[in-house]
């Protein structure tokens, strides 16, 4: 199994984009698609961006264990479907764009994946960029407000924290971090 890279942080955060750019500098990176109940924004391509399915489609893949991990998120189902870790291809990493209760699961089953988590340079700038993606109703903004409040008290279960403050720094950091541990990965023998 190739290297699995936890990235999580409240929504807005900047994930996504740290996680392209991180992908333009390191060669090998896989983006695992999640699953997920919520509709598709516009663009968005069901099994490129997430697989989308009904609530009904998702319970039975939970009661088949087919996730490494789900959660409830502002009143969507998100998860983690097994066969996305495991590649027929030579990855060297798959990374995980995850909220944090999924990261807790990731860390139980797999502890030996590297978890990084995002976060804002503070909780007004994560309601600017929320505000400003334009993608979610003032209630869903409200509702991952809250839910960031929960996620930053919890940053300090994670050994690595990048703040998301200048897109180039912080995707500096996190390839440092990367990279750092692909080293020990080939190193190790993993």
């Amino acid at each position: 199994m190739p290297l699995v890279v936890v990235i999580t942080g409240p929504s807005g955060v900047g994930k996504g984009t740290l996680i392209a750019a991180l992908r333009e500098r390191v060669e090998g990176l896989r983006l695992s698609v999640s699953a997920t109940t919520r509709a598709p924004r516009a663009g968005e391509v069901d099994g490129v961006d997430y697989f989308f399915m009904d609530r009904d489609r998702f319970a039975e893949l939970v009661e088949q264990d087919a996730f490494v991990e789900h959660a409830d998120y502002a009143g969507e189902r998100y998860g983690t479907l097994r066969d996305e870790l495991v590649s027929e291809r030579s990855d060297r990493a798959v990374l995980l764009e995850i909220e944090v209760q999924g990261a807790r699961q990731v860390r139980e089953k797999l502890p030996e994946a590297l978890q990084v988590f995002i976060a804002p340079p503070s909780a007004a700038d994560l309601r600017r960029r929320l505000e400003g993606r334009g993608t979610d109703s003032p209630e869903t903004i409200e509702r991952r407000l809250e839910a960031a409040e929960d996620e930053m008290a919890a940053q300090d279960e994670f050994a690595r924290v990048v703040i998301n403050d200048d897109l180039d720094r912080a995707t500096t950091e996190l390839e440092q971090i990367v990279r750092g541990a692909l080293s020990e990965t080939v190193e190790s023998g993993r």
